[in-house]
């Protein structure tokens, strides 16, 4: 999504491979454009091997095609959304999900998220057509902890990641006590001292649906 082509413009490119990619939980499509470029793009359901894909505000409204929200009709499923024009892609690219485009407005698309929240974006962000591919991944337990940790090894993060309450009181300020339970407030001030910096940092409300 990071082709530059004048406005009106479309640039087509062939799928010529599905790669997996162990840092990321859906598949990428390898895709060779008609300038000869070659790009990994995020794979949308229904987008094989030989498949055309397009690029540009002329593109179909088809699964794979990218193209401006403000050239795509309300209703549509997207993914790989642009937060800012330009930037390649920053919401709903984790496998089997997808984002809504609910209206057009004068100065922005309003999208809703697969977390539900609703975005007010640039008419010129970019989308992918369709939902990423991979679905159905979280259905499958890891039945092992070793499975688990060959999954997390292959992950920017630290796991197992131990929760406060389970630890002592000497470890983590949420720790010790007769049963598991924080014992005080979970929100503290930015200017809380390094140890007791922990739980929800000087938020201005807790929980999706909080006040």
């Amino acid at each position: 999504m990071q082709h530059k082509k004048p406005e009106g413009d479309v640039l087509a490119g062939e799928v010529i491979d599905i790669e997996h990619d162990p840092a990321r939980s859906a598949p990428v499509a390898r895709v060779e454009f008609e300038d000869g470029d070659q790009r990994l793009v995020l794979a949308s359901e229904g987008v094989g091997l030989g498949d055309t894909v397009e690029v540009g505000i002329s593109a179909a409204i088809e699964p794979g095609n990218t193209l401006p929200l403000a050239e795509i009709p309300e209703g549509v499923p997207v993914c790989n959304v642009e937060r800012q024009p330009g930037d390649g892609g920053k919401f709903a690219r984790s496998s089997g999900v997808n984002a809504d485009l609910i209206t057009h407005e004068r100065k922005a698309a309003v999208v809703q998220l697969p977390s539900g929240e609703i975005k007010r974006l640039s008419p010129d962000c970019r989308a992918t057509i369709g939902v990423v591919a991979g679905g159905g991944r979280t259905e499958k337990p890891f039945v092992k902890a070793g499975k688990k940790y060959h999954k997390m090894k292959s992950r920017g993060t630290k796991w197992p990641r131990v929760r406060g309450v389970a630890m002592n009181a000497v470890d983590h300020p949420f720790g010790g006590g007769g049963r598991q339970h924080p014992g005080r407030p979970k929100s503290v001030s930015r200017d809380a001292p390094p140890g007791r910096k922990v739980g929800d940092i000087a938020s201005k409300r807790t929980g999706r649906g909080g006040k």
